[in-house]
């Protein structure tokens, strides 16, 4: 049996990246991601679908919808910069659903998978540049823009996916240009500004998983009335 072409059943597929963070040049690509939603013949089937399908030529990256839901439920950035991200090229009814109801997928989880992740990198970072003198800056700079979402998060409701009111300093970053002890200053000024918008933050402990379930269970309703015809 032919391998079919899962690119086909993708739902939602938006921009990512510099394009969307406000942060490209000329030589910057598109990376794109979004969620793709099989139909129920392939995903009853005995050869099942891969959790997600990637195109390194195109930059594309799409997940499958319940790989892509369980993600979202643990604050995972990459998911919530595509739930929020300014740039939508394809969206379905299903995939509208699911941007309609994206809220329920903001939590204070977001202090460990933000704040948590740009920590135990930073470390790792600092170790290499007092025993190498060598640094990767653009991660460096992603790190910070990871902090400036996450406590956006916290504090708005929502991500600042579009972080260009500081394309400046970032991209002074992303260049080896902002001195290292300049960088550190901004970083622990931004780890003490996470952790005072955790104590005051309105969003729940937890996301909703209740409906995040409602949710995969209509989408595969959909597919399933496709494959009766019913």
């Amino acid at each position: 049996m032919l391998a079919p072409d899962l690119y086909g059943f993708v739902i939602f597929r938006c921009v990512i990246g510099s394009q969307a963070y406000g942060l490209s040049r000329e030589v910057s690509d598109t990376d794109r991601r979004g969620i793709y939603l099989p139909p129920a013949s392939l995903e009853w089937s005995l050869e099942g679908v891969p959790e997600q399908i990637e195109n390194v030529e195109t930059q594309e990256c799409y997940w499958e919808i319940k790989k892509f839901l369980l993600l979202a439920l643990k604050a995972n950035p990459n998911i919530l910069e595509c739930l929020y991200s300014p740039i939508i090229e394809h969206r379905t009814e299903i995939a509208d659903s699911i941007l309609t109801h994206r809220r329920i997928f903001l939590s204070k989880l977001v202090y460990q998978t933000y704040s948590g992740y740009a920590a135990s990198q930073f470390r790792r970072i600092e170790q290499d540049h007092r025993t190498l003198g060598a640094v990767n800056w653009k991660h460096v700079m992603h790190l910070i823009r990871v902090l400036l979402q996450g406590i956006s998060i916290l504090r708005n409701g929502e991500p600042a996916i579009n972080v260009g009111s500081f394309r400046e300093e970032l991209l002074a970053i992303r260049d080896g240009l902002m001195p290292w002890a300049e960088i550190t200053d901004w970083r622990q000024a931004l780890a003490k500004d996470f952790d005072t918008s955790l104590e005051k933050s309105s969003l729940p402990d937890s996301p909703d998983y209740n409906a995040a379930n409602r949710l995969l269970v209509d989408a595969r309703a959909a597919t399933a009335k496709q494959y009766y015809g019913s």
